[in-house]
């Protein structure tokens, strides 16, 4: 079998990090980091098409040292470490999508980093069926598009991924409610459309879903958080995000904070110091050099 890889298209790294591979491959192994790699795992695929693969920069966790094989259909997506990048036995010629991307910006910390390269984004699942298209042709217009474009395009995908990743941390993570509980995944939607809005509160959201406060809380409570608390985090991911693609300036620390909900400049310093152990200012500078982290496993947050 050949070990050569094949790439038609790369698209240079973007200021987040972010670098998207495309083309036709053959047999070979994922893009990684340069030098010496462990025995490499497999991935196995019997079949002719397209296979998109994410592979995550910066994982502090340690690489598994036995992982098991993983069989993929086409259209299917597989998350990978990249200082182990997999080894894949496929048919001699099939297209490949490839996204380098920094662990960070998906909000996975390192347990979640490892969990979500055990199991693939199947195509037929729910989230596959609707976004696996869609990076296929992101990655496509990225390869024509010029820095600027290229940049927020890179957004587009990592904003998409970050919604696989969370799906795949699932059971562990309140935002993938099963069937057992869809009142919850009605309220989880709401938040998210409602994020900016600094008057959010588990009083509003049990009136605008006809349930009482009790009841709001004990979902969230069943699933291991807080209503304050998960509103806190996804306040933060979002201005954490914010920071990087503002990081030259354009806006200020203050107004990003205020575009998604936070009332004090002050309170919103402190708690993005709790959350990810540096200041807004020290992580949006830390964006420009290009060393961007995230520490904290949990984003802690005041009941409401």
């Amino acid at each position: 079998m050949s070990t050569t890889t094949t790439i038609d298209v790369r698209v240079s790294p973007t200021p987040l990090g972010v670098e998207i591979v495309t083309g036709e491959r053959g047999p070979g192994r994922l893009p990684g980091e340069p030098g010496p790699h462990p025995e490499p795992y497999r991935l196995h695929a019997t079949d002719r098409g397209a296979y998109l693969f994410v592979g995550l920069r910066g994982v502090t966790a340690p690489p598994d040292t036995e992982p098991a094989p993983l069989h993929l259909a086409p259209g299917d997506l597989c998350f990978y470490d990249v200082r182990r990048p997999a080894a894949l036995d496929f048919p001699e010629r099939f297209r490949a999508t490839v996204f380098l991307v920094p662990n960070d910006l998906l909000g996975l910390t390192p347990a979640d980093a490892r969990r979500i390269t055990r199991t693939p984004v199947r195509r037929a699942s729910r989230l596959g069926t609707l976004l696996s298209p869609l990076l296929s042709d992101l990655a496509r217009t990225a390869s024509q598009a010029g820095p600027s474009v290229g940049e927020m395009l890179a957004w587009n995908a990592v904003n998409l991924l970050a919604t696989l990743a969370a799906e795949q941390v699932g059971a562990h993570t309140p935002g993938t409610p099963d069937g057992q509980a869809p009142v919850l995944g009605r309220i989880l939607e709401y938040v998210e459309l409602h994020l900016t809005d600094p008057d959010l509160s588990p009083e509003t959201l049990a009136r605008a879903h006809h349930i009482s406060v009790r009841y709001l809380h004990k979902l969230f409570r069943d699933e291991g958080t807080t209503v304050g608390r998960w509103i806190l985090r996804r306040r933060l991911e979002e201005c954490r995000r914010d920071l990087i693609r503002h990081r030259r300036g354009s806006r200020t620390i203050a107004a990003v904070a205020g575009r998604w909900g936070f009332t004090s400049a002050t309170h919103f310093s402190r708690v993005f110091r709790t959350a990810y152990g540096m200041s807004p200012r020290e992580w949006r500078d830390a964006a420009g050099r290009h060393q961007v982290c995230c520490p904290a496993d949990q984003v802690a947050g005041d009941r409401r």
